[in-house]
This record gives structure tokens, sequence and C-alpha cells, in this order.
């Protein structure tokens, strides 16, 4: 069974200034703002939420078909998740844009000043599911992309009888009301974090029974205090577990969803899927970027049962990845 990841490919550069940017700014003087930052570091790192879901499902043994549309730059990116296990073969290269870019300062007071590149993904609209009939999907996330691209795969999925994930995130100010209730009403799987939940809350103006009614289940990440499943009338808890040293916070709620779509996948409950996405988020957290965690599947296994319930479901699917 195929999973297709479709959402933003992008590279994230990182800057630090280890002064104040408030030093640097009069108030009253804004209109003909002109400012200039030297900075002391600056890194790229390879991300976009499909990339990141992508690489950690390749992690966990599956075979992602990657959706997305990337710049002149990123066949390096692309070979390297090629090589990890990702089915690549739906990317659109398009040969005269850059790939998404978002670029961040900090200074000394964690005050940010971010700009992000459209580049390519302007264009994600050209990959289509009906290009891909023949793969095998039964599975689909529509993550943050153009949102001429997600709201075409809210389509596609529905006309096709393609389950789908919908994870909006950061989009969901910027989506049109009507496509983010059609995105949301019907999705198979509805994930968000708890302050993304209360824009949508707020956007389409119903409580939680109101919103869950919409998806078979809703999936809520709280950030320490774990994450909540809601299906069927009922809520499972899935607690947080203990971080050997939280490193980068990026990509953690990435690194959950691609945990929870690989669990299920294989079969696990959603219970056991959510414990599963809760200590791949606990890796990603533990590494620089979005794509620096690594693990066997020993270790995974080890440290899952050290906090979890062993159960018949979960120990098989580790043993077949274990070969």
């Amino acid at each position: 069974m195929t999973i297709a990841v479709t959402g933003s490919m992008a590279f994230d550069y990182i800057m630090s200034f280890s002064g104040s940017f408030t030093d640097y700014i009069v108030p009253d003087q804004l209109e003909r703002l002109s400012v200039s930052f030297l900075v002391d570091s600056m890194r790229r790192e390879r991300g976009g939420v499909a990339g990141n879901v992508a690489y950690s499902m390749a992690l966990l043994g599956e075979r992602p078909l990657l959706m997305a549309s990337v710049g002149q730059d990123a066949r390096p990116y692309i070979d390297d998740l090629t090589a990890q296990g990702v089915d690549t073969s739906a990317v659109l290269h398009v040969d005269d844009e850059f790939t998404a870019s978002f670029f961040v300062s900090t200074d000394r007071g964690n005050r940010q000043i971010a700009n992000f590149y459209i580049g390519a993904m302007a264009r994600a609209a050209q990959v289509s599911f009906h290009s891909f009939t023949g793969a095998g999907i039964t599975l689909a996330i529509i993550s943050p992309n153009a949102p001429d691209a997600m709201a075409q795969y809210v389509r596609e999925c529905k006309a096709l009888g393609i389950r789908y994930v919908y994870d909006p995130s950061q989009q969901i100010p910027l989506i049109n009301l009507e496509e983010l209730k059609a995105g949301i009403e019907g999705a198979h799987i509805l994930t968000v974090n708890d302050y993304e939940f209360g824009i949508i809350q707020e956007r389409l103006g119903l409580n939680l029974a109101g919103v869950q009614a919409m998806v078979d289940v809703l999936v809520i990440t709280r950030g320490e205090a774990g994450s909540s499943l809601y299906e069927d009338g009922r809520v499972l808890t899935v607690p947080a577990i203990s971080v050997a040293k939280v490193v980068d916070p990026t990509g953690a709620g990435d690194a959950y969803r691609a945990g929870l779509l690989a669990a299920l996948n294989n079969g696990l409950s959603r219970l056991e899927a959510g414990r599963v996405g809760t200590l791949t988020a606990t890796y990603a957290l533990e590494a620089f970027g979005t794509q620096g965690h690594r693990y066997t599947v020993a270790q995974f296994a080890g440290r899952y049962f050290n906090n979890f319930e062993r159960t018949a479901g979960v120990e098989a699917w580790f043993n077949r990845l274990a070969g």
C-alpha cells in the first residue's frame, strides 16, 4: 500500500545575530526603515513538510511517493531522499526556478525576522493525483503547500476515492474559508497542534465536537503534554516521553505525522500509531535540523518498549522491519 506525501519542499537558511534588532530600529522612522545586520552564523538545512515527512517515513521502512515541486538547486536533496528509500518519481523539477526557501535571523532576545520565497512550490499544482492512478495510492497526506495545490489535492482525493490526512498547519489563516472547510470535511484524519486547532475553531465557529464530526479521526498534538486522538466519541491520550536533550524543535510535528502514518499503513491501532508518532517526534527533537535524526530498528524498538506497552501488532511490525 502506497502513501502519497504532498506538501512543501524547501531549504531553510537559519542565521544568528548576537545583537538586538531593537537597537537598530527607530520607532518613529519605520516608514523609512532600512537596516542591515551582520550575522554571526548561518546554516542551510533541508526541509519542507513533505520532505520531512517522507524522510521520517523512510526511516521506518516505508517507501512513500513524494509529490512536490522543486527548483534547479534541489538535485542533491532529491537524490539523497531517493537513496533513503523515498519514491521521488512524482517530483516536478522546475529548471528556471529555485526551490522554496525560508530565511530567518534570530537575535539574542530570540526575536526573529523572516522571509519565505515560494519559488518552485508555486507550481506544485502541476503534479496531479490523476497522473499516478496506477501507483496503488491508498492514503495521502495533504500538508502545507501552495494554496491552489492543497485545494486541488482535496478535490482529486475525493474524486479518486483516496483517503487523505489533512494537515493545513501554518496555512490555516491563509486558506480560503470554503477551501478550509472542504479540506477538513471528509478527511480521514485531521492533524493539527493545539494552537492551530484553536484557529480552526475560531474560523469555522465550531467547538471540539463540531470539528470532530467532520472527520473520521482528529489528532491534536500538544507538545510536552503529548497528543490526543479523537474517534467515535472517545479520546485516546498519548503522553510525551522523556527527551535526552532538546536540540532543535523544528520538524518534530512532521516526524510525528510520519510515524503515525507509517504505523497505520502497517495495520497498527490508532493508539499504537500515536505512540509511534510520539517516539518519532522525540528523535527529531534530539537532532539538529528536520532531517538530522537517525536510528536503527533495534534502537527504535527498544526505546518504544521502554516507554509503551508491548503489543503483538507492534512487535510483529518491528520484526518485519528488522528483516
